[in-house]
């Protein structure tokens, strides 16, 4: 029997970045990588934002396209081409 579920191939073999290597990469803390891509679509979260407790238990993984997006939209902001 064929599912009618399908995947789009092309947004799960994308390659996803951790905010650790992002950081590195840009020379940016980690904690200023996750505020500028927390609430950015395309971002995989995984775990859970509870406000119950002190710590965030949330991990953010970064497709490579919304990596370049944000790179684009912060480069253009500041006039750098």
């Amino acid at each position: 029997m064929a599912s009618s579920f399908q995947l789009d191939t092309s947004a799960h073999a994308e390659r996803h970045y951790a905010v650790t290597e992002i950081a590195e990469m840009w020379n940016l803390s980690p904690d200023k990588v996750r505020e500028l891509f927390e609430n950015e679509p395309g971002v995989l979260v995984l775990g859970e934002r509870s406000p119950r407790h002190k710590r965030r238990y949330v991990t953010l993984r970064i497709p490579r396209s919304v990596l370049e997006r944000v790179h684009h939209r912060l480069s253009s902001k500041l006039g750098v081409r």
